[in-house]
């Protein structure tokens, strides 16, 4: 944690608040995300399950044979994370008690409710699944995915008829075959759902420009961003000429654009 601040972001110190704008901008990051893919984001509500709610939207997603996230639940719940605190006395290396890295632990597991979203997901591989992501550093993740779903997928892309519920295989033409493929999920498989919000990003807003040491390489490592205050620390050899293409390009929500 201690590196990721200091040498990633950058920052000598860490406070609440750089905890809490790391907390907000994933809040950020999560709506414009919901907008940008045009996918219902809703709180959950007391007495609703989650899995009943979401049905149709599933079922849509695979009689349109499509995959990635399809719906996004908010919820205030508790768990593990990180809290910042003053040290109590000063230190040859720690002259000043507010300057410098400060101490983080971890609190305990009944802290506070925060936000936590749930990512409702169609694989290609693992079939239908649940990310859920904490929304405070350091932004715990869990996945929720049915072995059964797995094996459907392998067996309609080996055409081998069957019957199943959620969690039972009720009639299949191969056992053997049914075998084989619960016999293929692997933790490997399931590393790869780590990936799952990479395969279409959509286009990211940055809502706040370069620092003065940041390079353009940094902001431009990714083809899908929206750049609203693009500070460029350097001059330019034909400033007018830029401007003038970044005025008349076209930023399109649903195509890639060029850095």
């Amino acid at each position: 944690m201690v590196h990721f601040f200091r040498n990633v972001v950058g920052l000598a110190v860490v406070d609440k608040e750089v905890l809490s704008r790391r907390t907000a901008d994933y809040q950020a990051w999560v709506e414009a995300f919901a907008r940008n893919h045009r996918l219902p984001i809703e709180w959950a509500e007391k007495g609703v399950r989650k899995d009943d709610h979401v049905l149709p939207s599933q079922r849509r997603m695979a009689r349109d044979d499509a995959y990635g996230v399809y719906f996004i639940f908010k919820s205030m719940e508790q768990g593990p994370s990180f809290r910042v605190s003053v040290p109590k006395y000063a230190t040859k290396s720690l002259p000043s008690r507010k300057r410098g890295i400060q101490i983080t632990a971890s609190s305990p597991a009944n802290a506070a409710a925060s936000r936590t979203t749930y990512f409702y997901l169609r694989d290609q591989t693992l079939g239908p699944m649940v990310m859920r992501v904490a929304s405070f550093f350091p932004f715990q993740t869990t996945y929720y995915l049915n072995g059964h779903s797995f094996i459907e997928q392998e067996l309609k892309r080996a055409q081998i008829g069957f019957r199943k519920t959620d969690n039972a295989f009720l009639a299949v033409d191969d056992v053997a075959a049914l075998q084989a493929a619960a016999d293929r999920l692997s933790p490997a498989i399931i590393r790869g759902a780590a990936r799952l919000l990479d395969l279409d990003p959509g286009p990211e807003v940055l809502h706040q420009g370069a620092q003065a040491a940041q390079s353009l390489t940094l902001l431009c490592d990714r083809p899908d961003r929206v750049l609203p205050q693009l500070h460029l620390q350097a001059q330019l050899s034909h400033p007018q000429t830029v401007r003038a293409q970044l005025r008349a390009r076209p930023m399109a929500p649903d195509c890639r654009q060029n850095h």
